[in-house]
């Protein structure tokens, strides 16, 4: 199932068959879905085995079924021996044509032979078309070859056959190298890993190992399953899932992808997936899928074509038979001239222009650390006039850490800390995750701090026994409860929350000791991707449940547009509703999570740190393999890269297309330049739409 030619001949067959409710087809991936009320699956296989092609199940409960062979294998295997033997024969008769070598049976039978060798594949396929009552290329071709030979035309008929042959052959090939670039995905992972089993290593194949079960890595070697890292450390090159440019420092606890490629130490993890449900599996189904969704410009072009081709048979009809009626021209010319519109009216350059395009794309993406679910987001992705952006976990890190510790009364800010983390011990709360590490990271070696009696007060901090004396570690309402905010401590938890942190006021039952400020860092990639979605044309904007203050600090360290802070779920709907409004087309970037509302109502939901979660997998339309928001721009560079690209092949087969049809009705045109018409041009859109799998940089 090469291009569209086979989907009509499949689609004619099936459609006509009782209980099959709907047909998508994948022309990159050749798949098959069928939605049927059959009860038994192998009448769609043998129907499509009837057509010359090889139908294999992909349903577990249905075996392979063993299917007519329509040509002989050896016409298969042989087709570029058989072309090129066509073409020495083609020539030969040329020549001895152009040499004026009496009478004309050496001639016809070179040109004879050349064209059984080259056209032998397509006459076959002529006639399964007939029987299915299809009109497709290789009908077209037969029937102009044939009229060439009885117009006497022996050696043209022969340059056509294996000019067709020729350009086939290319342009199978060339639909390979898209289809390539997503089956060498697969290839990432390798196939068998070194499994802990009966006391020692082995190798097993990696569809048979178990979730569970302990890997070891070497130097070098590629991570064959995802995981957890539990004994050892290393670097890690994650590029291949999630487009990192540099390896990642991972140590016990840490979480690993299969596909990535091992640095120079040595590690052993645990299996969280197993083979089919691992990232790199869900990437290759997240692809294979997004075939299916397809761009509004696809749709057009199938529906164009679908009265295109027989707009131009009759036409070729009319041309042929016309003229010679009510003109009184010849009919030897006009016939020629109708065989020649037949070959021009085949639309497989038009046709083929989308789909090869828009995969690629996908697959460029892909190789960038971009999932996207289908051609129409790849498409419209170059529409957006805006990008709304969460901001926790998004814009900034989602974890929060220390920034400021103030003491007071000339205390040491280190002994601040360390009672603060003393007290915060038991507290699972992110913020007393943030000063425990704090304290860990500088003061790990320091004398454990004796505490004991913890209270915690609900919605305001925790307060602890600690060295005799009583410690509280608060929010700003606690120590207003406490009657402890003077008007020095004021001014600085003011000055704190106005730069966007979260305030931590330590204290004694009698005065305050010390102010601790957290705060989420800023990624270091928003500042410039921010940037550059600005230098795209984009307006951007937060949406955000956290405080105005907090959430205007970040906006101004990064330099958003708009801010809406204080929101919740359904007011983020709201929000983003108003945005669209005012701007146009939106995007939304979340953990795809928390924001699936938004994300959903978005014209286009990206999910940020996929690499791990299935719920984002699912709710987003383009899903970030990392969390480098760098890739929202190179997201929308490459949409209208490839949009631009698109219209310039249907532009160029078009355009082709209507340059030999004027030249036929003309009579300037021959058989074998309507060849070029309709095959050059696929191998030109082909071709053109494969230059988005060149590597490029950051300005596409």
């Amino acid at each position: 199932m090469d291009c569209p030619v086979e989907e009509k001949l499949i689609r004619n067959r099936l459609s006509g068959m009782d209980g099959i409710d709907a047909l998508e087809f994948n022309l990159m991936s050749r798949v098959l879905t069928v939605t049927h009320r059959l009860a038994n699956e192998s009448d769609i296989t043998v129907a499509i085995g009837l057509l010359g092609m090889d139908a294999v199940s992909r349903s577990d409960e249905i075996a392979r079924v063993e299917l007519p062979v329509v040509r002989p294998s050896i016409w298969r295997k042989t087709g570029t021996m058989l072309t090129i033997a066509s073409g020495v024969l083609a020539v030969a008769a040329e020549l001895l044509e152009l040499a004026g070598v009496a009478g004309s049976i050496p001639i016809r039978i070179l040109a004879g032979l050349a064209i059984v060798l080259g056209g032998y594949e397509t006459a076959t396929k002529a006639w399964t078309a007939v029987r299915a009552f299809t009109l497709n290329i290789n009908f077209l071709m037969t029937i102009a070859v044939a009229g060439a030979l009885v117009l006497g035309e022996w050696t043209e008929g022969a340059f056509v056959i294996f000019l067709f042959a020729v350009a086939e052959l290319i342009e199978a090939r060339s639909l390979d190298r898209a289809r390539n670039a997503i089956r060498s995905l697969m290839e990432l992972a390798p196939e068998a890993a070194s499994v802990y089993r009966d006391g020692g290593w082995r190798q097993v194949p990696v569809a048979e190992v178990a979730r569970g079960e302990m890997i070891r890595i070497r130097p070098g070697e590629r991570l064959p399953l995802d995981g957890t890292l539990r004994i050892g450390a290393s670097s890690v090159n994650q590029a291949p899932i999630t487009g990192e440019s540099m390896p990642v420092e991972k140590e016990a606890g840490d979480g690993v992808f299969a596909g990535s490629i091992n640095g120079s130490g040595t590690f052993d993890y645990e299996v969280t997936n197993i083979s089919s449900e691992s990232t790199i599996s869900r990437i290759i189904q997240l692809i294979e899928r997004s075939a299916g969704n397809r761009a509004a410009a696809e749709r057009f072009v199938d529906r164009f074509a679908s009265y295109y081709t027989p707009a131009i048979v009759v036409i070729a009809l009319l041309v042929a038979v016309v003229p010679p009626l009510v003109l009184g021209g010849l009919w030897g010319d006009w016939i020629y001239r109708g065989l020649v519109l037949l070959v021009i009216g085949c639309p497989c350059a038009l046709v083929i222009s989308t789909p090869v395009t828009i995969v690629s794309g996908l697959a460029a993406a892909a190789r960038r650390g971009i999932l996207i679910k289908g051609g129409i987001f790849l498409e419209i992705g170059g529409s957006l006039r805006g990008i709304a952006l969460d901001k926790t976990g998004t814009l900034t890190e989602g974890l929060p850490r220390v920034t400021d510790v103030v003491p007071f009364d000339g205390l040491d800010p280190h002994r601040i800390l360390h009672l603060a983390a003393a007290v915060e011990a038991k507290s699972e709360h992110p913020i007393a995750s943030a000063i425990i590490a704090e304290h860990e990271l500088h003061h790990r070696d320091e004398r454990e701090i004796p505490v004991h009696d913890f209270i915690s007060i609900a919605g305001k901090g925790i307060s602890a026994t600690v060295e005799q004396g009583v410690i509280y570690v608060g929010n700003h309402r606690l120590a207003h409860e406490l009657d402890l905010c003077s008007e020095s401590v004021e001014l600085v938890l003011e000055r704190l929350e106005k730069e966007g942190k979260t305030t931590v006021v330590v204290m004694t039952p009698q005065r305050v000791i010390g102010v601790i400020a957290v705060a989420d860092t800023v990624r270091r990639t928003s500042i410039r991707a921010v940037e550059e979605l600005h230098a795209l044309g984009l307006r951007t904007a937060i949406l955000t449940g956290d405080n105005r203050m907090t959430a205007a600090s970040i906006a101004a360290s990064v330099g958003i547009d708009d801010v809406r802070a204080d929101l919740l779920p359904e007011e983020k709907l709201a929000a983003l509703a108003g945005l669209q409004d005012r701007y146009g087309p939106m995007g939304m970037v979340g953990d795809g999570v928390n924001d699936a509302p938004a994300l959903a109502l978005a014209t286009i939901g990206f999910a940020m740190g996929v690499a791990g979660s299935d719920v984002a997998l699912e709710t987003a339309d383009v899903a970030l393999m990392d969390d480098n928001l760098l890739k929202l721009p190179e997201f929308i560079r490459l949409s209208r890269r490839t949009m631009r690209l698109l219209w310039q092949n249907i532009g160029i087969a078009l355009g082709i297309k209507f340059i030999f049809f004027a030249l036929a009705l003309a009579g300037h045109a021959t058989l074998w330049m309507a060849v070029f018409a309709d095959m050059g041009a696929s191998l030109i859109v082909v071709a053109n739409g494969l230059r988005l799998l060149r590597k490029r940089s950051g300005s596409d």
